[in-house]
């Protein structure tokens, strides 16, 4: 059976610990929200959808890092980072920083394109195969993430956050897990075939 020792691959491993990946997110986009909001404010300029999507990425990022980091690298946090800021910048300018349902969809679309492109770099120079398919789920869930924390905090998006609230996370967190489940599993069993 193989193990998680210094001699083996975390590919050729059975069970990756994607079980991880929606606590990771349960903690990283709150805190990595709330943070972004304390030091940047509202997302209302180009400078501070940057600032912000910088800082909550990269703590959204390492979060999710801390769950995958035997699948893979640390520059997956960087991927995160840039992804968010980049993301966020121009998903939040595209909406001249409006908070309407169609808004947040929109920049959560733009925002996982980014993200989830940088994501999946990460993932094709591990070799994992289906990386795309992470690039083309993002946008759709992070899509989705600010939909239904629009339903949610109704109230609340009006003040312009840098990422979608509980709700939308708890969503996100279970259709990316399910992906991220397919792509370590068919890397594991690719590893164990040859």
């Amino acid at each position: 059976m193989a193990s998680w020792s210094h001699t083996t691959s975390p590919m050729t491993s059975p069970n990756p610990r994607i079980w991880a990946w929606p606590l990771a997110a349960l903690i990283g986009f709150p805190i990595g929200g709330e943070i972004a909001n304390l030091i940047v404010g509202p997302v209302d300029s180009l400078g501070a959808a940057l600032a912000g999507g910088l800082i909550a990425g990269a703590v959204i990022g390492m979060a999710q890092w801390l769950a995958l980091r035997r699948l893979v690298p640390s520059l997956w946090i960087a991927a995160t980072s840039i992804g968010m800021g980049a993301g966020l910048a121009v998903g939040a300018a595209l909406v001249d920083y409006g908070t309407s349902r169609s808004d947040l969809v929109v920049m959560g679309a733009m925002t996982g394109v980014l993200v989830g492109g940088l994501q999946a770099l990460v993932l094709a120079r591990q070799r994992i195969p289906g990386a795309t398919w992470w690039a083309i789920a993002n946008p759709p869930a992070w899509a989705l993430g600010w939909l239904v924390t629009s339903y949610v905090i109704t109230k609340n998006v009006e003040e312009q956050f840098t990422n979608f609230g509980a709700s939308g996370t708890l969503l996100f967190a279970l259709l990316t897990s399910l992906l991220l489940a397919l792509l370590f599993r068919r890397t594991s069993a690719g590893s164990r075939a040859t």
